[in-house]
């Protein structure tokens, strides 16, 4: 008797210790630092430097407007000639200069061929800058997820370390098999293998942060924020108009489209001939007199079958592709944003389930085990099975979490910035 009320208390203590670690909330040690997302995009847009080389490529394309649209570089001519059998006899110097002038309207055509080009790099550098952010996100995102995972599992090692003891004390009184013993046991090392694992996958997101913020790969991260997992109230037909309308992918595109089109215009323009204007002034120091000419050259465009009409093949072609780039990336686009738009919805609904249902029943269905294995009336592995079960559930809502969050960051990069409509938020999660 004496021995079953011993049983008895040291099962009722081990059953409040489990019910205890299952509702108590994190605390961070005193010298552990909350990552930032904003802090971390910020620092992305100014150190990453593939951003920083997509803006370079901008700025050197905008150079390039001014300098295609200038004439070309006038040539300054000096000699001298000597010619004594022709009277009456030339002896001095000559001077003068001479400019290549373009067709009309190449100059132009050539500037609004280049302008094209920079509007294309500057919608790549924004498409190169949200690109980046989004995979930052979802960095950010998997590495919450291994933190709660970590959480989740060393709380469920305490359980487990409980129940060892608990199933020790039973079987020293003949009240279980050594069978429970070794059962709690195998799950402990089984967890101490995940936490393994979890640490391997914290340390690899580490170093995929570190890279995309130009840090070395061992600098040490902080844990993340707790994220809230609002609605996302936008119909996926909004997302399509938002997607046609800002996505730097697909504007890119179409001014890809825009350069090619004054490419083709240049190229029926290269038909037409340029011109070469040269003015010298001559001084003859035998009679000391002064004297200049004027000539007006003319670049015939003779070989225009092997060379101007190519062009224009040429640039027929380049334009062809580039719609067809157009449709391609479109539908790229759109693809994009229906599979991230149901990924949203597959994740809201079960969160929902996973909080309001699946979660809250696994824990009363631990707790009831919990009593029922103190009186016997439940085996060990009902019990091990109903922490598995919970933890399992806790594991997959905070995976929905944040698959819900990836996807919205999948979506704001092929939209064009933030989904500013999500508006309503979740209640707290277990």
């Amino acid at each position: 008797m004496n021995s079953f009320h011993w049983l008895r208390t040291t099962m009722v203590a081990a059953a409040s210790l489990s019910l205890t670690a299952l509702v108590a909330p994190t605390v961070l040690a005193a010298d552990e630092v909350r990552l930032s997302l904003t802090g971390l995009i910020e620092e992305l847009s100014t150190r990453n430097p593939e951003i920083k080389a997509a803006r370079e490529r901008w700025e050197a394309a905008k150079a390039v407007v001014p300098q295609v649209q200038t004439l070309p570089d006038p040539k300054l001519q000096i000699g001298y000639q000597r010619m004594p059998m022709v009277p009456p006899q030339v002896q001095g110097t000559i001077y003068g200069f001479g400019q290549e002038i373009p067709f009309p309207g190449k100059l132009r055509l050539r500037g609004e061929v280049a302008l094209k080009e920079a509007e294309r790099l500057e919608q790549e550098y924004g498409a190169t800058r949200l690109r980046l952010v989004a995979g930052l996100k979802q960095a950010y995102f998997d590495l919450h997820f291994v933190h709660k995972s970590i959480e989740i599992v060393e709380k469920n090692k305490a359980l487990l370390i409980q129940f060892e003891k608990t199933a020790k004390a039973r079987y020293s009184v003949g009240q279980a098999a050594q069978q429970d013993v070794f059962r709690a046991q195998v799950e402990i090392s089984r967890v101490l293998d995940r936490l393994a694992v979890l640490e391997q996958q914290k340390e690899s997101l580490h170093a995929a942060i570190n890279r995309l913020l130009n840090r070395p790969p061992a600098d040490p991260l902080g844990t993340p924020a707790e994220i809230q997992v609002p609605l996302l109230t936008l119909p996926l037909p909004e997302l399509g108009r938002r997607a046609a309308a800002f996505s730097p992918i697909l504007l890119a595109s179409a001014k890809g489209i825009e350069r090619s089109e004054q490419a083709v215009s240049l190229a029926r323009r290269q038909f037409y001939p340029d011109f070469d204007l040269t003015a010298l002034g001559t001084r003859n120091d035998l009679i000391n007199d002064n004297g200049y000419q004027v000539m007006l050259g003319i670049k015939i465009p003779l070989f225009y079958e092997t060379k101007q009409r190519q062009g224009v093949k040429e640039a027929l072609a380049g334009l062809a592709g580039a719609r067809e780039d157009l449709t391609a990336t479109r539908q790229d686009i759109l693809f994009q944003v229906k599979d991230a738009f149901v990924q949203t919805q597959r994740a809201e609904r079960l969160i929902t389930i996973l909080r309001d249902a699946i979660i809250p029943q696994s824990t009363l269905a631990l707790q009831a085990a919990q009593a029922g294995y103190a009186v016997g009336k439940v085996d060990f592995l009902s019990l091990l099975n109903s922490l598995l079960t919970l933890q399992e559930g806790q594991l997959e809502l905070h995976g929905e979490m944040v698959a819900h969050e990836k996807a919205v960051a999948r979506l704001e990069a092929v939209t064009g910035g933030p989904l500013t409509a999500r508006l309503e938020e979740r209640g707290p999660v277990p």
